[in-house]
């Protein structure tokens, strides 16, 4: 399970520049005006062999002075919450300001790893103004730049060293973990407490951290799996919170925890920019995926048209990805609780698909011989040969031709999309790749 780093401070210290810096990625818009940052920005970070999640937090920021200063400071007691480590940013040419000294009360308080950053340390007489932070009584200062790299591969160092190891959960292996995410309120505690019921003698908890998922253990019904939950695990003093931030934050947990993820959506309001961002953590993260509409005993229009047009609605906020079940459920009526579970086992199965090389060049090669990839300054592209690579997370494809370099992203889903029309992947996401003959 990988570590959660969450990256706070307060607006324009280069929040996003850094975040950019250690994901490898031009993700987060970088800009010298203050709260640019509004979506919300989850990468990985690989350092001599470790991975671990990052979260850039300039996002949950609402830009106006009254509630400005009270809203940073709810993201930075969210992140100290929810977060392994801690990277306290600051900007060195301005020195230690107000706030930083309120941010680093709260962050002497946690109990959880800080590594205090002294960012935009460009120019070598910057060094000299790193021991003004020592007044923060967060420990030794890391003078970086995150605009050219100086000084993170040390930071990086640093963040290894104090990251706690993750200790393997005491789970069996092979049996499927199903995650239910989904914003606030869509219904996951009611789905969960549908599924497990009160016959609490099938229910084994695996207790973690605070901060790290929940497995129930289910096997009743044939099904044996393990239930990731994140829905029960909120505080109920915590009503100030910024529900939006929150939620994201403990959807990155439960999804890097999960095979098959149920995404659940509120049938009273729709597909919302939140549901969006939850499903693109699902992609990231080459998850399964099963979505449930919930409270569909709420809705007054329950005709096959309304259906029709809520399924249609969803396909094509998330396409180009659109194979994936959706289920019309109400956890609180228990109607299609139990499709949910079979289909959430289908999508686990579609994972594990194995395609035998000759069958898959014997369907494959015809269509790719009927449409071939589009020729590119005059050179033909011709794919000879298809393969499936064993043991991999997901199903992925190797397509074997003489000009890789010149098959391009369109094509690429047309062999995907023919792959799925020809065998059952259905939830599951699988990789296309075209390699050198």
């Amino acid at each position: 399970m990988a570590n959660l780093v969450a990256i706070v401070g307060r607006p324009n210290v280069g929040k996003s520049t850094l975040f950019n810096r250690l994901t490898k990625t031009r993700q987060a818009i970088v800009s010298s005006e203050a709260g640019t940052t509004r979506d919300r920005q989850y990468g990985k970070c690989e350092w001599n062999g470790r991975e671990f999640s990052i979260v850039d937090t300039g996002g949950w920021v609402v830009n106006s002075d009254d509630i400005f200063e009270e809203e940073i400071r709810k993201q930075v007691i969210i992140a100290t919450e929810e977060a392994d480590l801690v990277l306290f940013l600051c900007d060195i040419t301005n020195g230690v300001t107000g706030w930083d000294m309120d941010v680093a009360q709260i962050l002497r308080r946690a109990k959880l790893p800080v590594v205090l950053v002294a960012n935009k340390a460009d120019d070598g007489k910057d060094l000299y103004d790193q021991y003004e932070f020592y007044k923060l009584g967060l420990g030794d200062p890391f003078a970086i730049s995150a605009a050219t790299g100086s000084g993170t591969g040390d930071l990086l160092d640093k963040v290894l060293e104090m990251l706690p190891e993750k200790s393997g959960e005491l789970l069996e292996d092979g049996i499927p973990r199903f995650a239910v995410v989904g914003r606030p309120n869509a219904g996951k505690s009611s789905i969960i407490n549908a599924f497990i019921g009160e016959e609490r003698n099938i229910v084994t908890e695996i207790a973690g951290t605070t901060r790290d998922s929940i497995y129930t253990r289910y096997d009743k019904f044939g099904f044996d799996f393990y239930l990731v939950d994140t829905a029960g695990i909120r505080r109920k003093n915590k009503v100030t919170e910024d529900l939006e931030f929150y939620s994201v934050m403990r959807s990155i947990r439960a999804i890097e925890n999960s095979d098959v993820c149920i995404l659940m959506i509120d049938a009273t309001r729709g597909i919302e920019a939140q549901d969006m961002n939850i499903f693109q953590l699902i992609q990231k993260n080459n998850k399964s995926l099963v979505v449930v509409v919930n409270k569909w005993d709420l809705v007054q229009d329950k005709s096959q048209a309304a259906i029709d047009t809520f399924t249609n609605a969803i396909r094509n906020r998330m396409a180009p990805f659109v194979d994936f079940p959706i289920i019309f459920a109400s956890a609180v009526t228990k109607q299609r609780i139990f499709k949910v579970l079979e289909t959430s086992k289908e999508v686990y199965l579609n994972r594990k698909v194995k395609i035998g090389t000759s069958k898959l060049n014997e369907v494959m090669l015809p269509l790719v011989e009927a449409f071939p990839p589009p020729s590119i300054k005059g050179k033909y592209i011709k794919i000879k040969y298809v393969s499936q690579v064993p043991n991999t997370q997901i199903p992925t494809f190797v397509f074997y031709a003489n000009l890789p370099q010149y098959v391009k992203e369109p094509y690429k889903r047309f062999l995907e999309n023919k792959i799925r029309e020809n065998w059952t992947l259905t939830g599951s996401p699988i990789n296309v790749f075209i390699r050198q003959k």
